[in-house]
């Protein structure tokens, strides 16, 4: 029986202050084939679920630096995983607001037309969310409780992370 549990959003948390200037051993670092961001991100947040999705082409998983999904380390693969309609196995999530966010979310920046290129880890929101109370943790620019409007974007959207589905 499969079913949506709670996602650990202190687990991802402390996660991404943990790993945020650093890199964990277990992962193999991108940063210079395209970035690290989306596998920062996909890390922190399989800290809080503790599952993958090992299908094919379409999952969401990392067993080494060649085996992985494409939505692991693909800022616009992660979001149609974390979006997808399907019901499936591994975290999901929904596209959301500002004012929703919640640590653990993911943001994604678009710096250019056309496609977003960063996928920051929400650590800390303030009572009433705006771009200078969202802290967010990052690879590729690497950062830590850095405010959302310290970014230059041209597009910004919010993807919530409302639970894990289960085998």
């Amino acid at each position: 029986m499969r079913f949506l549990q709670d996602y650990d959003r202190q687990a991802a948390v402390q996660y991404a202050h943990r790993w945020a200037y650093g890199r964990n051993p277990a992962y193999y670092d991108y940063e210079d084939l395209g970035g690290d961001c989306t596998n920062f991100a996909s890390q922190c947040v399989f800290a809080g679920s503790r599952i993958m999705n090992f299908t094919p082409t379409f999952g969401w998983y990392y067993i080494d630096a060649n085996q992985k999904a494409p939505a692991w380390t693909g800022v616009e693969y992660f979001w149609n995983f974390f979006t997808r309609k399907g019901f499936s196995v591994g975290p999901v999530g929904e596209s959301s607001t500002l004012e929703a966010m919640r640590p653990g979310d993911i943001v994604q920046l678009s710096f250019k037309s056309g496609s977003f290129q960063h996928s920051p880890v929400v650590v800390s929101v303030g009572a009433r969310p705006t771009l200078d109370n969202v802290l967010i943790a990052a690879h590729s620019y690497d950062a830590d409780n850095r405010p959302l409007s310290t970014y230059e974007f041209r597009d910004i959207r919010f993807l919530h992370i409302t639970g894990t589905i289960r085998p």
